[in-house]
Parts: structure tokens; sequence; C-alpha cells
């Protein structure tokens, strides 16, 4: 929002707003408190005229909210005098799409250090996604190893975000999506035309948004000098006016001044995320609407503002949750959730199904280079690939093993089989692609031809 810095000299003399009792009366006026679960409404004895300074002074001054927090205020206090008649309502997990000022007019390049999500596949870490919107809403992608490296694959899709790896708020710093420039930000990231230009949309979830924007509005260190309190009210008002918003058919509102200022993860801050997670859902409301909280900084205090002149969004109740992204290969079963496994389609073998869900020749794995065969005694299956194996045995499930770790899962195997056909020692510790068909090439296919691995091999 269009203000001025929140540093300066502390003005005292600012209203200092206590909790008033249900009901009582105040110069007049009923006035009704409860507590931020519930509804207030509070009509103030002072004048709703704006103030005039520095900030546009349009409702909750945060130089007032810093004072009137060190005074013993709480959020509530503060909010019912910035904003009187309103009430508090709440809302559930909703995504809030913001406009990235700063990547107008380019394409998107991000990457993750855990890897992401795109155009249905994933990618691994580091690997970065290259989005540039296309009529129609879809995208063009191409995926390349890190920013400036080679062409992995590309592809066009009707979905033109690149999503992190886990859905949900408060994930882990290192899910982030990352901008080539260094930049990072929770949630997804997509692209729009506006016309013929592009457009960059950080969709996220309101609380991680705030998590992101509140040190970048107020001082994290004021947790530390009394006024944890006006942390709690900006959350509060920075969540109404960001709900609120309807700026874009492509995205609610922005990321600098003429909204709100939003850096990403930059300036995040356990103590201005704690204020956030205490205020978790708190909305202002005006006639069940919510409303645009206007604030500013402005240094005189501030005055109530007459919220009638402020503009409202939907109900609560209107908000919709994030539509999930549509995955047609799965990631890897590297790191499985806890007992699920996918079951296979039908005449497909569990191997196959894994195969399927990492991307088939487009994963790591890459390309294979044998049929599925039997592993020693008869223990489980397996199916060699460019660059790793995937095993399945009745304890173990199916999943995707290096050279190494191959026969580390069957421990016993390698010391039952004989020296292979081309003269080579048996292996115990296979460390490559040829150490493995040496110690596993004895045993019958499943399906397919009787000697189906490749020639010698002797490249690790």
């Amino acid at each position: 929002m269009n203000r001025t810095s929140r540093r300066g000299t502390r003005r005292r003399g600012v209203p200092v707003l206590r909790t008033v009792p249900l009901p009582v009366l105040v110069g007049g006026t009923v006035v009704a408190v409860t507590g931020a679960a519930g509804l207030w409404a509070l009509t103030p004895r002072d004048a709703v005229t704006p103030t005039v300074g520095a900030g546009h002074g349009r409702g909750m001054s945060q130089v007032g909210a810093f004072d009137s927090a060190q005074e013993g205020s709480t959020a509530e206090d503060i909010l019912a005098h910035y904003y009187p008649g309103a009430e508090l309502g709440t809302v559930g997990a909703v995504p809030v799409r913001v406009r990235l000022m700063a990547q107008d007019d380019a394409t998107l390049d991000t990457y993750s250090h855990a890897g992401a999500f795109v155009a249905g596949r994933d990618i691994g870490p580091g690997e970065a996604a290259h989005l540039t919107p296309l009529p129609g809403g879809g995208a063009s992608v191409v995926v390349t190893a890190g920013c400036d490296g080679e062409v992995l694959w590309q592809a066009q899709t009707d979905d033109p975000h690149v999503y992190p790896v886990a859905d949900g708020p408060g994930r882990p710093i290192d899910e982030q999506l990352v901008l080539c420039n260094g930049t990072g930000y929770r949630g997804a990231l997509g692209v729009a035309l506006e016309g013929d230009r592009y457009r960059t949309v950080n969709q996220v979830d309101v609380e991680d948004y705030l998590a992101g924007l509140l040190p970048a509005e107020m001082q994290a260190n004021w947790a530390d000098k009394g006024a944890n309190e006006a942390l709690r009210a900006q959350a509060i008002a920075a969540r109404s006016y960001a709900l609120s918003e309807t700026r874009y058919d492509y995205a609610q509102t922005c990321d600098t001044t003429d909204c709100q200022v939003y850096p990403g993860t930059v300036k995040e801050d356990p103590r201005t995320t704690a204020a956030v997670a205490s205020t978790a859902g708190t909305v202002l409301l005006r006639d069940g609407l919510i409303l645009r909280s206007e604030y500013s900084s402005a240094p005189d205090g501030g005055r109530p503002a007459d919220i009638q002149t402020f503009e409202v969004g939907p109900a609560p109740a209107d908000l919709g949750a994030a539509p999930a992204p549509v995955r047609t290969a799965p990631r890897p079963p590297t790191a499985p959730e806890e007992g699920v496994e996918e079951a296979p389609l039908p005449g497909e073998s569990a191997i196959d199904a894994v195969y399927r869900r990492i991307g088939g020749a487009q994963s790591a794995v890459g390309a294979p280079i044998g049929p599925e065969m039997l592993l020693p005694q008869r223990a489980g299956t397996y199916r060699m690939y460019a660059n790793g194996v995937i095993v399945a045995t009745p304890t173990l499930g199916a999943q995707v093993v290096d050279f190494t770790t191959l026969l580390e899962l069957v421990p016993d195997a390698a010391d039952q089989l004989p020296p292979s056909a081309s003269g080579k020692p048996r292996v115990t510790a296979p460390r490559s692609r040829a150490d493995v068909s040496a110690a596993l090439g004895e045993p019958g296919p499943v399906h397919g031809p009787a000697n189906p691995l490749p020639g010698p091999y002797d490249g690790e």
C-alpha cells in the first residue's frame, strides 16, 4: 500500500485501546466486544475523518498500532478502534493469487532444491522449468538441467503452473520454488497472458503468503518491543485486504505498494510467522463480506475509518480451495508415503506399475535394457534400466534401487550364484550394470527371450 517508512520517532498521545466489558455505554453509544472467535462492533466517540499525513491515512495506522500495543491493547482492540462496526469472521485454507510485478513481460524460469512438478510430470532437484504463456490459458514448457543447462524435455500443457513437490502450507523451505534470478516463493508459480503481455502469478496459501508479507509490512522485532499485538492486527488486516481484492482476471492482488508488499520468502521471520499463525483464518467483515481493510504508516496515530467507504470482497463461504494439480506421472517411490503403494493396472506387473508412475523412459532410471527377471532363489523379480534397477519382492514391494543397493535387498543371493558365463568371478557387491549382469544374469526371464541382457559391459 502507498505509505512512507514506518521508521521514525515514536509519537505519544495515540489512543490507548482497552478491552471494554460487554455491553457498556460509551458517550451515549452501545459498545459490544467479544473475543477474537466471535463478533464485535464499535462506534467510537472520535470523528471518522481520515488522517492527513504520511501514508494515505485511511484505516489502521501501523505506527498507531505499535504505540497502542505497547500500552497494552490487543489486536482486537486495535482493529475495533480503526475499523469501527467491522466484525471478525473466519476463512478456511484458501489460496491467494499474486501478480509478481518484477516478472512482467518475462518467461517464468524456476526450479526447486527438492524437485518440482510441471505439465503432469515430476522434475528432479535443481532441474529448471521454463514456462511461456499461450493463448487459451496453457503454456509451453521446457525443462533443463539447471537454469542454463541442456534441454531434458519439452511439452505443452493446459495447466500453466509449476508446483512444489508436496501440497499444503508451512512446508520446509527447501521445497519452495526459486526463480532463476534468486527469489523464492511458497506455493505454485504460473504464467498468464494479459492481452499479449506475459504475467507471472504466485498461487499460494493465504497463511504462507502472510508469512512472507508481514515482515515486509512491519518490523519483525516489534515482537521484542512489546508490540506483538500490532503484528497480529496487521496479519488480520492484510489477510482481509488480500482476500477482498479482484484486480485482474488472472490474479487477485499484486506484490508492490500498489497492493501489499510481498517479497516471497526472503524476509520470513519466526516472530512474524508466529503472529500470522495466532490469527489463522481471521478476517474483517462488513455485512458478512470480507472488508478491504486499508491501512498506512500515518505517523500521527491515525483515526478511525468509515468502513462504509471501503470496498468489500466475497463472503468467507464463497472462497474456494486451490485446484489440485493433475499428476499423470506421480513422483517416484524413493520416499513413499508410509504403507501406501499404488496397485498395478490390469495385466501390469508391480515393476511396470512403478516404472509408469515415475515417468517411464523420461524418468531418472532411463530406458529398459532387458525384460523382467527372477531374482536368485526366486526371491522376487527385477528389471534393469540404463541408470538403475526396479526390484519387487513380497516383503519390500516394488521400488527403485541403484546397482549397489540391488543385492543388499537380498543379501544371500550373490553367494548362491555360480561364476558368470563370461568367466568373471561372481560379484557379491555389485557396483555397476556389468556387476549386476554378472551376478544376476543366470536366472531365467519372467517374460521374453532366455538371454535378454546385453553383451559384455565393462564401464562403470
